[in-house]
């Protein structure tokens, strides 16, 4: 490899970094406060921060969350160029996290862990899983634009 890919492969590798980074704390901060808020509103049981253990390593339902969080970060960090600029990329950065996650937990997640697909079409928690994962989306979005080396002045969109 010639001296002058590394900084290309370097700045790739960073951006994949950071989009995980992003993803993770966009769980910790806005998805699980948009969960908070669903729960006392009472459109959903679940309640932000669990620690209810998640097999197979046993660790608390809410870093589970955000590790998964984050591997969505890495792919949002890989797409998120093509948003819109402007308003419009809040825009698809909360559909992004409505529909992609929201579709992969319906009908991989929960299947497997012997759930009923789509949440069992019940309106609350299809509701509950849009809304939190487009606030995710819209975290995603404002951590990943906040790190340094992510995108150049020209290209930040807040």
């Amino acid at each position: 490899m010639s001296a002058t890919a590394y900084p290309t492969a370097n700045r790739n590798l960073w951006s994949l970094v950071a989009g995980f980074v992003a993803g993770f704390l966009g769980v910790l901060i806005f998805h699980q406060l948009m969960l908070g808020l669903l729960h006392l509103i009472g459109l959903t049981a679940g309640q932000p921060y669990a620690l209810r253990a998640i097999p197979p390593l046993g660790i608390p339902a809410f870093l589970s969350a955000a590790f998964w969080g984050g591997v969505w970060g890495i792919v949002f960090a890989l797409v998120h160029y093509r948003f819109p600029r402007g308003m419009a990329y809040w825009v698809a950065a909360f559909l992004f996290g409505a529909i992609f996650p929201t579709l992969v937990a319906w009908f991989v997640v929960l299947p497997m862990k012997g759930m009923p697909a789509g949440n069992g079409w019940q309106l609350a928690g299809m509701l509950t899983g849009i809304l939190v994962n487009g606030a995710w989306g819209i975290g995603t979005a404002f951590f990943l634009q906040r790190l340094p080396g992510v995108l150049s002045a020209s290209r930040r969109n807040i």
